[in-house]
């Protein structure tokens, strides 16, 4: 049997001196899983999700990604070849010039060529609608277009593992449909973070709560 892709083992998180967001937190996510998180405002969800991708830091407790533990900054740069994080805010992920530029830059990083980084990036462009927008500047979309080309940057990236913080804010229902199909036929263990609970029923298969501090 494989190893779980997510595991945390008393996961513990406070900001300053506040009560813990997250309170000795046990979570494992298997793999091929398609899992949904809900939870009020400020519960946690998303500092979750920074955690295991290595965004911030957790102050006690264990983070097992791939089967093995996770605490440096060198222990992450596997993780995020292979996970993807598609961030609430979408202006949190996109920063280069043009549209192409932002979803070309993962595969460049990676070490694909250019001519093989454009490519992909074409292709996870084409398959959130957005064919045609290479040349367009990001700072002036729409924010509903913003978060297709923030999640055109993970696809290009082919993760085996996509964790998505609220996929559907902002979206208009012709383009949350499509993003309803792309991950549909996605190959990748999905963690989803939604108050969109007829989406979650669409996609997942199991779903957990967070409050106090818990996962249930």
């Amino acid at each position: 049997m494989s190893a779980p892709v997510i595991e945390v083992r008393g996961l513990t998180f406070a900001y300053g001196d506040g009560p813990p967001v997250l309170d000795a937190l046990d979570w494992v996510v298997p793999a091929g899983a398609r899992v949904g998180v809900t939870g009020p405002n400020a519960s946690g969800k998303s500092t979750l999700l920074h955690l295991i991708m290595g965004l911030r830091a957790a102050q006690q407790g264990s983070i097992i990604l791939y089967g093995r533990h996770r605490v440096t900054e060198g222990d992450f740069y596997e993780v995020r070849a292979r996970m993807g994080l598609l961030f609430q805010d979408s202006d949190d992920q996109l920063f280069c010039p043009t549209v192409l530029d932002d979803v070309a830059f993962g595969p460049l990083h990676l070490g694909a060529s250019p001519d093989a980084a454009q490519e992909a990036a074409r292709e996870a462009l084409a398959a959130v609608g957005l064919a045609g927008y290479e040349e367009r500047i990001t700072s002036r979309l729409s924010a509903g277009e913003k978060k297709c080309v923030a999640l055109a940057t993970n696809l290009a990236m082919q993760p085996d593992t996509l964790l998505l913080d609220e996929p559907t804010s902002y979206l208009d229902d012709r383009s949350r449909d499509r993003l309803l199909s792309v991950l549909k036929e996605l190959p990748a263990t999905l963690v989803i973070v939604s108050h969109d609970r007829a989406f979650l029923d669409a996609l997942t298969r199991t779903r957990y709560h967070l409050e106090d501090g818990r996962l249930r």
